[in-house]
């Protein structure tokens, strides 16, 4: 008879390009002698990827370890919680067994065969086990910052800007194509910087070249810095099919004082620039941003400033987060400290007008023609992933009523026939 598998239990926490990681670490355990199970009371191992990038995921990690901790298993800690104060962590976590910050990724199948006497394998950037459904998979495409934005400590947490080549990532999609995915969303720390540390510097217009020539009918962008956007790129964009029009662009304020302070190199001009232009070339695109309320410093004519600037361009998709201080970032230091209270209260009065925008934008969208995949439902009732909504779940959902039978995975074209607050609902026009 042969031996029972051990099994692996993976908590991945945070970003996209969390997710990626996590992945290729389940890669790393040989099938022949690993499987994967969601169950972590039958867990051999559990490893949990942790963030560590603002005061609340690190808390959640916590909480999270502390949860799996409860397991029999061997408990394997990784990710960005664990980038500094490695000492006191450890201290802190004693039913951990394993800590693998990421200085020693590489070491990765080493040190976690050591803990599990078995043959565990290195991270192989080509190789990852995928946990979100097919037809859908993330490509990271980068590690890394080089902004160094006041309110971040990802280039504390990850280092300076690496681009992945082209020869890697045209591999990758090779791979992921042949597999099943047709829904691609490049991520990085920032997009639109890839290339510029490669031999022959290759732009983003390069690589959404390779990547459309493997097949892939829709490619994502998630998170673009406004000031790295230039007419060459959208212009590809607007003429590429397999190029999603939707533009995923955090600004964070829209007072110039607070994007000074934040180190950001755009203007309320030159975002509003930005925008109108998107508009021109691309009428029907989607519009998504990020802002950070109360930061240090923001007067309430600053916040101000920002309500009108969202009020004027009229985002599809708009999130907002309180500013949270992290020390060792360069905003840490920037006084006057906005009171916890009023950060909340200014992010949710930005939420409020959001709210009121995407009430006048969803119902301009009755009647507008779309090609969705089809990503859950049952009984003649779908919930549908267009252009127009990413698949993070931040942004809203296109809900189907129809008699024919659908599945996960298929693509259909819909028309738009009413709106809600933040979601649509469409009519079946065809099975493409």
């Amino acid at each position: 008879m042969a031996a029972s598998k051990k099994k692996i239990g993976l908590v991945s926490l945070g970003c996209a390009k969390n997710l990626v990681d996590s992945e290729n670490l389940l890669a790393c355990f040989p099938k022949d002698e690993f499987e994967i199970t969601l169950r972590p009371d039958e867990a051999d191992v559990i490893v949990v990827n942790t963030c560590g990038f603002i005061d609340a995921a690190k808390k959640e990690a916590v909480e999270t370890i502390l949860e799996m901790g409860n397991y029999p298993a061997k408990l394997v800690v990784t990710g960005c919680l664990l980038y500094k104060d490695l000492d006191e962590i450890r201290k802190s976590l004693p039913e951990v067994d394993l800590f693998v910050p990421l200085s020693d990724y590489p070491r990765f199948g080493e040190l976690v065969g050591k803990l599990l006497e078995e043959p565990v394998k290195e991270i192989d950037p080509l190789k990852r086990e995928l946990s979100t459904a097919l037809p859908f998979a993330y490509m990271k495409i980068s590690e890394g910052c080089s902004n160094y934005c006041a309110f971040c400590a990802i280039p504390y947490i990850r280092g300076p800007y690496r681009s992945r080549t082209m020869e890697e990532l045209f591999e990758e999609g090779k791979i992921l194509y042949e597999k099943g995915v047709r829904e691609l969303a490049l991520v990085s720390q920032d997009p639109m910087h890839y290339g510029v540390d490669l031999p022959g510097r290759p732009k983003m217009v390069d690589l959404l070249k390779e990547l459309t020539a493997i097949g892939f009918p829709s490619i994502r962008l998630l998170y673009l810095y406004p000031d790295e956007i230039d007419d060459e790129f959208l212009l590809y964009v607007k003429d590429n099919p397999a190029v999603e029009k939707y533009f995923d662009i955090p600004i964070q304020s829209g007072s110039d004082e607070v994007l000074k302070k934040m180190n950001r190199k755009d203007t309320r001009e030159s975002m509003r620039k930005l925008f109108a232009r998107i508009r021109e070339l691309m009428p029907k695109a989607a519009l998504r941003t990020t802002l950070i309320a109360g930061f240090s410093g923001e007067t309430l004519e600053n916040h101000r400033e920002t309500l009108s600037f969202i009020q004027e361009i009229g985002f599809d998709h708009l999130g907002v987060f309180p500013y949270s201080r992290e020390e060792g970032t360069m905003g840490y230091a920037i006084r006057p400290v906005i009171p916890h209270p009023e950060r909340e209260r200014r992010a949710q009065e930005i939420m409020d007008a959001q709210r009121k925008i995407s009430v006048g934008l969803l119902k301009k969208r009755v009647g507008e023609t779309m090609d969705a995949y089809v990503l859950a439902g049952e009984k003649g009732k779908y919930s549908l992933r267009s252009y127009w909504n990413a698949p993070d779940d931040i942004d809203g959902k296109i809900f189907l009523d129809t008699d024919v039978e659908l599945k996960r995975g298929d693509r259909v074209r819909v028309e738009i026939d009413s709106s809600f607050v933040y979601d649509l609902h469409a009519k079946l026009l065809a099975v493409l």
